[in-house]
């Protein structure tokens, strides 16, 4: 018998789940006018607008850290707050857990998207290999069974990546416990930002400290300069760890810290419902992506696409119907156009559908729609 969130869950609330919030309006709201005020500056942030795919690696060396919570907490919030498509991808050599984090609306997997790849030429294709939270983020899940699970290289990664970010502004990765499986390189090679994972506990910010030395001598030093730590799961009563040290020793070796507290509903293991979530968890991951937004200047900056004196590029008009979008298929891409769908239209794919490719073997199938009239 399968072990799903409805079988294993008590008195698990039931709400709609069909539409997400509106984006001129953010539903998370905590403090007076002076922490509002603050908030508004992040929340700002965090709707800084993306012109080129931002690519984000979640990782750590030990398991059962909250690596995976945290690749669909901070998903969630960047999803419900920036109104935009977010994607995280399972690159879990092993049996990934990701696809657990989000009601599975296709059987799907990253080893079926790797085989398809030839014909994914628009949004709505790569959507059929996706599942989709209630806050809009978007994951692609890995194999389950770790007896039919196959390898997902570095070649691999890097092919997904390259047609996934053609139509994603962010990317997360959830990457493996290892730092040597093939898949590794292409994820630290192509990240613009490292999250590394520690728990409140000696082996957890240990594993999370010997990380960091691992990366710095290997050529990864500029990423770990301006790689966030989070400290994921501290309980409020725990009095044998000083928390306050492990903070900070990694705002010495890192751009900053975010102490995540305890929360019963992340816990679980089951969907992440950010509505579900205590209000002082749902802030901590908030913060964790205004901080992680205080780098999408800079990435674009280092581009080309965002002026240095920080005003934002101007936005060109949508592509004209049957025009492929600026910098799709071949077309040249201006050096300030726009990334992405607009905002107020979350649905909208990143450029025009291309003419259908013949159907692939292992392509999944969409049910068919109603007979025409």
């Amino acid at each position: 018998m399968e072990l799903s969130s409805d079988r294993l869950l008590n008195n698990r609330r039931q709400r709609a789940r069909s539409t997400r919030p509106a984006a001129a309006a953010s539903r998370f709201r905590i403090g007076g006018k002076k922490e509002e005020a603050e908030r508004q500056r992040k929340l700002d942030l965090i709707r800084t607008p993306v012109l080129s795919c931002y690519r984000i690696a979640v990782i750590s060396l030990k398991g059962g850290v909250g690596k995976t919570t945290t690749t669909t907490a901070l998903g969630s919030t960047l999803a419900t707050e920036r109104q935009d498509k977010i994607l995280a991808i399972d690159a879990n050599p092993d049996a990934g857990t990701l696809g657990r984090r989000v009601r599975r609306e296709t059987g799907a997997t990253i080893r079926d998207l790797v085989q398809a790849i030839p014909y994914l030429n628009s949004y709505m294709d790569i959507r059929r290999f996706t599942s989709q939270a209630p806050s809009g983020l978007e994951i692609i899940a890995n194999d389950v069974d770790p007896a039919v699970s196959t390898t997902f290289n570095d070649e691999d990664y890097r092919r997904a990546i390259d047609v996934l970010g053609r139509q994603y502004p962010i990317i997360l990765t959830d990457s493996g416990t290892g730092l040597l499986y093939s898949a590794m390189r292409g994820v630290l090679d192509l990240a613009d930002q490292l999250i590394i994972i520690s728990t409140p506990s000696v082996d957890g910010a240990s594993s999370a400290s010997t990380t960091l030395d691992w990366l710095s001598a290997h050529g990864y030093a500029d990423l770990v300069q301006r790689s966030l730590t989070v400290i994921s799961g501290v309980r409020e009563t725990g009095k044998m760890i000083k928390v306050e040290d492990i903070v900070s020793h990694f705002e010495t070796r890192c751009r900053a810290v975010v102490v995540v507290p305890f929360d019963e509903h992340l816990a679980a293991g089951a969907e992440v419902d950010l509505d579900m979530m205590r209000p002082k968890v749902r802030e901590a991951y908030f913060n964790l992506a205004a901080l992680v937004a205080e780098d999408f200047v800079r990435h674009q900056q280092a581009q080309g696409l965002w002026t240095s004196d920080g005003n934002p590029p101007p936005v060109a008009a949508p592509p004209m119907p049957g025009q492929a979008a600026p910098g799709q298929y071949g077309y040249p891409a201006p050096p300030a156009g726009p990334y992405g769908q607009v905002p107020q239209q979350p649905q909208q794919p990143y450029g025009q559908v291309p003419p259908q490719q013949p159907p692939h073997p292992g392509y999944p199938q969409q049910p068919p729609g109603p007979p025409a009239r």
